[in-house]
């Protein structure tokens, strides 16, 4: 099914198989163009910039198959480095679709040499996915990313049904991943699937990258643009609710270690609470936060409240009860402007944190320490003029979806390894409210899949018309 072989780093040798045991849809192969499933929710496309071949594939859209398969994902944990089960699956669904797939193993020793590469979680087996669809020669390739790896489910008493079961009530269904970002996933595969059983007769080639360890890094992204499998346009499935997002924001993970002198909590004044001394450098965050954020023009941010967040995550410290905590240890995000350095964004909050540090008795002598640590997710963004963001505006245009203008958004993604690295303009443009994931009782509406499904079709006809 799978076809090894390849260039660049990120790649070992050996044989990489998929297994075939998990739950499959039973309609996951490949129809003729008679044979197509017709969706179980009524389509009307009347919009008259939609043709009239371009109506008989986004009316194929199967909202059964979309759902099954889905089910089937949602049902596999993938969270903390446990990946190879749901990129096992994806690739198995990509295979019934009548796609190449090339499958490998993601040399991560070998990966871990490139700039870009960063990581939070420690893991054995990572596996890549790429399923290719070819058409005519002479064509551009368009490249779709979605991600099956989810952040952890949380307080399990907090949902109200199993995060890694599938359940729809009413006209939403919930499970960890079903936003962010499995369903949207999952609504490009529908999508493509309907293109694929149609007989389209289209010219140029179709990627279709499933990868692993977005939420830490993108190590999965990175390794598939290294291997080759970049193009002329590109589109990542995030959860933007349609609008076309050709700006992202970086996030770079922080870690910020403060001082104290311990003392017996009796004799507390003898000591120095690090406690009160990070909640002196917190304070100077925030106003530091409001400063970077205050001259932000950019038309594309304007939504946004804060487009270059800094949230601290993580509180840890002290020894005991009784006792005057010596060290508090933070870990939190800083953003990054869209246009704004690396390095220098880095060096700002240093420079931030060292100056408050000045101004105190005791942190003048004894120095708060910042470190970066794993996620450091670059800035990206891709000109309005790019063959894929007239594309995608125009498919949103017709299909009445998303905000109608081009956004930006305020977190990091993978788009940056495909547009930094890969050299290939993309944006972010998939179905569902980002503030359904990363919580409890993740869900979505199933007529926003339908409409993913509908807008990645309608891309992937236009661009590679």
């Amino acid at each position: 099914m799978g076809k090894r072989g390849g260039v660049g780093t990120g790649e070992r040798s050996g044989p990489a198989t998929v297994k075939r045991k998990e739950r499959m849809p039973a309609s996951t192969r490949r129809r003729g163009k008679r044979g197509v499933d017709p969706s179980s929710e009524t389509v009307c496309l009347a919009n008259r910039f939609v043709d009239g071949f371009e109506a008989e594939v986004l009316g194929a859209i199967d909202e059964s198959w979309l759902l099954e398969t889905l089910s089937g994902l949602i049902a596999i944990p993938s969270w903390e480095g446990r990946e190879r089960g749901a990129q096992e699956y994806v690739a198995t669904v990509m295979d019934g679709l009548g796609m190449d797939v090339d499958i490998w193993e993601i040399d991560e020793t070998r990966l871990a040499r490139h700039p870009d590469y960063t990581t939070e979680i420690e893991r054995r087996d990572p596996l890549g996915v790429v399923g290719r669809a070819r058409w005519r020669d002479g064509g551009r390739t368009l490249v779709l990313n979605g991600h099956v790896d989810v952040v952890p489910p949380g307080d399990r008493s907090r949902w109200t049904t199993p995060p890694f079961e599938m359940v729809r009530q009413g006209d939403r269904v919930h499970g960890r991943g079903v936003v962010d970002m499995k369903g949207p996933l999952v609504a490009g595969l529908a999508g493509v699937r309907a293109i694929l059983a149609s007989g389209a007769s289209l010219r140029g080639s179709l990627l279709f990258q499933s990868v692993v360890g977005e939420e830490d890094g993108g190590l999965g992204t990175l390794a598939s643009v290294l291997r080759g499998h970049a193009g002329d346009g590109a589109i990542v499935l995030e959860p933007t609710g349609l609008s076309v997002a050709t700006a992202q924001a970086g996030a770079l993970n922080f870690r910020l270690t403060v001082p104290g002198r311990a003392a017996h909590g009796a004799l507390r004044h003898e000591g120095v609470s690090a406690l009160e001394k990070f909640m002196l450098l917190y304070r100077d965050l925030v106003d530091f936060e409001r400063e970077r954020n205050r001259g932000v023009d950019d038309p594309r941010l304007e939504h946004l409240r804060v487009p270059y967040p800094i949230c601290v995550g993580t509180v840890r410290g002290g020894e005991w009860a009784s006792t005057v905590p010596e060290s508090i240890r933070v870990e939190g995000r800083f953003g990054v402007g869209v246009r704004e350095d690396v390095v220098a964004a880095r060096q700002a909050l240093e420079a931030r944190v060292a100056a408050s540090c000045a101004r105190d008795d005791f942190l003048c002598d004894n120095p708060a320490r910042v470190e970066w640590w794993g996620g450091q997710f670059a800035p990206c963004e891709t000109p309005d003029d790019a063959a894929i963001v007239r594309v995608a505006r125009g498919a949103a245009r017709d299909l009445e979806v998303g905000a109608g203008e081009v956004v930006g958004v305020p977190y990091g993604s993978d788009l940056r390894h495909l547009v930094n690295t890969g050299e290939t303009p993309g944006i972010l443009f998939g179905p569902g409210d980002l503030r359904e994931a990363h919580r409890e009782n993740e869900s979505i509406r199933v007529r926003e899949l339908v409409e993913g499904a509908r807008a990645v079709a309608l891309c992937v006809m236009r661009f590679l018309s």
